[in-house]
């Protein structure tokens, strides 16, 4: 792995931490969930073989912490930081962007409002629930999991939202009683883990709490812009995973593939392929975005 060049952008309400690699037309990977600037480490290398590829911690994520620790979160904000970095990287010529998650609502926001800076994207699995017939449903249960963890806390919130993002009817996992209070996440499994590795698990552990309290219930109330992105469908592509069919984010990038009339591709694994099968996923994102 090249070490990247890191960066430190000051942006409204926030310092974003970014990492650079190689050089060429630019390339903007927006990471999902908490998984950071850390989570493309297996894929950034190869991209950048022939183009420079910038990927960093959203505001208030791990490294890029906010000036107000208790703002809200909403989709345009995160997307004009986005914005921020394409306009100090690559000011004179529009930029290629890929986003999983939470990462792909905010580079669908950044297509449907600022066209003219985005060349291609590629959002895998966004949990664009308002998109779906059944939204209603999934609304109840996003307010269950806030009502959660402010009566119970962390962990039981966490399950409340994973229960809520399985196919319907699949069976719940069962996992084994822990001695931890409600309120309190367990201890990060890091035994084991290379240095970089177990930093890595302890800033996700760290950003927990932030993710499902603030970028949950901001992001997956958005609404994106159908008609502006069906207008724009040729350089949108819409991912899911090949083994999550059925899981509420496969769903939404599904169904809205199919309102739009944009391409629809299956990545290997599932919602979090980029982890789990980093160079086949890596190998068909490549593909998708060109040359």
């Amino acid at each position: 792995m090249t070490p990247p060049t890191i960066g430190r952008l000051r942006v409204d309400g926030a310092t974003l931490h970014y990492e650079v690699r190689g050089e060429g037309p630019l390339l903007l990977l927006i990471p999902g969930g908490t998984g950071g600037a850390a989570s493309f480490d297996d894929v950034a290398d190869d991209l950048a073989a022939d183009r420079t590829v910038v990927s960093y911690d959203p505001r208030g994520l791990s490294r890029s912490p906010l000036d107000d620790p208790e703002a809200p979160q909403h989709v345009a904000r995160h997307a004009d930081d986005a914005l921020r970095l394409l306009d100090l990287l690559s000011p004179e010529a529009p930029a290629r962007v890929a986003g999983c998650s939470s990462g792909g609502i905010v580079a669908l926001h950044l297509l449907a409002t600022r066209p003219e800076r985005v060349e291609r994207v590629v959002a895998h699995e966004p949990p664009v629930v308002e998109v779906l017939p059944d939204a209603a449903e999934h609304r109840a249960m996003l307010a269950r999991v806030q009502d959660t963890f402010r009566r119970e806390g962390l962990m039981p919130a966490a399950a409340v939202f994973a229960a809520g993002l399985r196919p319907s009817g699949a069976a719940p996992t069962v996992t084994p009683a822990t001695p931890a209070t409600p309120a309190t996440p367990p201890a990060p499994p890091t035994a084991g883990l290379t240095p970089r590795a177990a930093a890595r698990v302890e800033r996700t552990m760290a950003d927990m709490p932030y993710f499902l309290g603030r970028i949950v219930p901001g992001f997956m109330a958005y609404t994106p812009d159908v008609e502006r992105l069906a207008a724009l469908s040729d350089r949108l592509v819409l991912a899911g995973g090949a083994d999550s069919h059925g899981e509420l984010p496969h769903r939404c990038a599904a169904f809205l593939a199919e309102r739009l009339g944009a391409e629809f591709v299956r990545f290997p694994g599932g919602h979090t392929g980029l982890s789990t099968h980093p160079a086949e996923f890596g190998e068909l994102l490549r593909k998708l975005l060109g040359g």
